[in-house]
């Protein structure tokens, strides 16, 4: 069972997340994770929602980038982010920590995050249990 971190826009996506969670806890699936996401951060300093996200990053084998239609959007943080929003971040994480990366377009014509264009992505040809699996398996 490998670590997974899960990229995802909390305010819009996160039921695909916990979707990822069923999936896992549902004995009629295969699919199979250690969830090495960072649980519901209660900090709005960015500096500290910076370091738990790179800690969990960190102790995760692969990331898994859920591209939803707000996954290449400005969030009102950038600046102190140092990137356009948080999923950015967590992909340039990624590459830094040579997690294996995984991504799935919600829909085909959302917008790719900036930093995933060159992450060397493997990806999920859309968001069901075999297709995420696969590209798991080749990442």
């Amino acid at each position: 069972m490998s670590k997974v971190f899960v990229s995802f826009d909390w305010e819009n996506d996160r039921h695909y997340k916990f979707l990822l969670q069923g999936w896992h806890n549902h004995s009629r699936f295969e699919f199979t994770f250690e969830d090495g996401s960072a649980k519901e951060i209660k900090s709005e300093d960015v500096s500290r929602v910076r370091a738990a996200l790179t800690r969990k990053i960190n102790e995760a084998t692969y990331t898994l980038v859920i591209v939803g239609r707000y996954a290449n959007s400005i969030h009102r943080d950038h600046r102190l982010i140092g990137y356009r929003n948080w999923i950015n971040f967590e992909v340039a994480q990624s590459k830094a920590a040579n997690n294996g990366i995984v991504a799935v377009k919600l829909d085909r014509l959302y917008e790719s995050p900036e930093e995933l264009k060159s992450a060397g992505a493997k990806w999920a040809m859309s968001f069901n249990e075999q297709a995420i699996v696969k590209a798991l398996g080749e990442a």
